[in-house]
């Protein structure tokens, strides 16, 4: 077979991208080269509908004990007494929750996607804003902190059948103890979405939210270091939760609900190609050479946020508690759109964001958003964030030069050379 040259040569193109850049989205990170090689492995070629040993296909007795690795490799991780690996992404985890435990139409309250939530947290853009009643908390507009009393009186004042908490640009701790004590006032299932700040969970960094949390949703491409997929986890089991039912009568426990919800309730088949990449990126995060890493991460991003205020930028929050900052650009004079753009031309790769209490579009925004993760694995220290916001800053401020723009992205690929990637 001829092999596809235009998009072998735009992959390579990629490949050369992200070597000679700065990656600084804070969703982003780099997998392990063993990672990659298993999601381009002969597992793709295998339809295994269901769970381990209770398939709907046969020849399936390989990928049951690769799936079952990854499951028992993430309740190590995690301290999980259930975990199912098969969702394709974050977003599809959530759909999954919700599909699981909620009707059309319930009440739902979750952490404002202009204030630092996600778009499955109630947006009315997405599923989770249209199939049922969003309500919102956000930050306080002096502090850009979540006040969890207010949160608690939105709850009372709301009575949802699900509470939301996690957040997709949110720098700071999450009092989970706090949000299951009125979940429990309300009546409320309480979901932590962990996708961010999954690496310093697990590995005991921040609070843990399986401790009190009915269900824990994660992505395992951000600070895990993975395959791009996501994961459901629980550390209780209930009977008959919440009296959930389905058309043939009532269903026994929590975890059943929510394997049901995965497949086949919103997915067919599962990427055993993906789920055999998760399984050893959970192994790599077991280890002390990954600990070592995520503890950098956040030594990273507490000396870049440092770096910014020293140069009077506005964090949101005031600083981060693990790898990300969002960052108002509006004491600039500058868009987060403009930003972007200014930014990638340098070859420094961030994403626009919306900040709390934004007067701009979310297709303009007056921020940005930042993260260490992926400059942490190439080997980066707190040293190197120093000199990483002096070429952001010098990049903003000399953003209408477009030789000046050049000189930067030159000092940056030569920089780069210091830190393969995949060497």
């Amino acid at each position: 077979m001829q092999r596809d040259s235009k998009i072998f040569n735009l992959i390579e193109q990629e490949a050369l991208r992200q070597e000679e850049g700065l990656e600084l989205i804070a969703s982003e990170n780099f997998t392990s080269k063993q990672v990659m090689e298993a999601q381009g492995s002969v597992l793709t070629n295998k339809y295994a509908e269901g769970l381990p040993n209770k398939r709907y296909y046969g020849g399936c007795q390989v990928v049951d004990l690769i799936e079952q690795e990854a499951i028992d490799r993430a309740k190590e991780l995690f301290g999980a007494n259930w975990v199912n690996v098969q969702p394709h992404s974050g977003a599809q985890a959530n759909a999954a929750v919700m599909l699981g435990i909620l009707n059309p139409g319930d009440r739902i309250l979750g952490f404002d996607l202009s204030h630092g939530g996600h778009l499955t947290h109630g947006s009315h853009v997405n599923f989770s804003g249209k199939l049922y009643e969003p309500h919102f908390y956000g930050v306080e507009k002096e502090t850009g902190l979540i006040d969890w009393e207010k949160v608690a009186e939105k709850a009372e004042e709301v009575k949802p059948k699900l509470i939301i908490c996690g957040a997709s640009s949110y720098s700071r701790e999450w009092n989970y103890e706090r949000l299951r004590e009125i979940a429990d006032e309300v009546g409320a299932t309480l979901l932590a979405d962990i996708s961010h700040p999954a690496g310093f969970i697990a590995r005991g960094l921040l609070n843990d939210p399986l401790e009190h949390c009915h269900i824990v949703t994660s992505t395992t491409h951000k600070t895990l270091r993975g395959p791009r997929g996501g994961i459901i986890m629980t550390r209780e089991d209930f009977e008959n939760p919440l009296g959930l039912k389905t058309p043939k009568g009532t269903i026994k426990t929590l975890t059943q609900a929510l394997d049901g919800a995965v497949f086949p309730g919103t997915q067919g088949g599962p990427l055993e190609h993906i789920i055999a990449g998760k399984a050893i990126a959970f192994g790599e995060a077991l280890t002390d050479d990954y600990f070592n890493y995520i503890m950098q991460v956040r030594k990273n991003a507490q000396a870049m946020a440092k770096e910014f205020l020293n140069r009077g930028y506005d964090i949101v929050s005031g600083g981060t508690d693990n790898h990300l900052l969002l960052i108002d650009l509006r004491s600039k004079g500058i868009s987060g759109k403009e930003a972007e753009n200014t930014l990638v031309k340098a070859d420094i790769t961030i994403n626009k964001n919306m900040v709390p209490f934004d007067d701009k579009s979310p297709f303009v925004t007056s921020g940005m958003r930042i993260g260490t993760a992926a400059v942490t694995t190439r080997g980066m220290k707190e040293i190197d964030m120093a000199r990483i916001v002096d070429m952001i800053d010098t990049t903003l401020m000399v953003r209408a030069d477009e030789r000046k723009l050049e000189d930067v992205k030159i000092e940056i690929n030569e920089w780069m050379k210091e830190f393969p990637l995949y060497s």
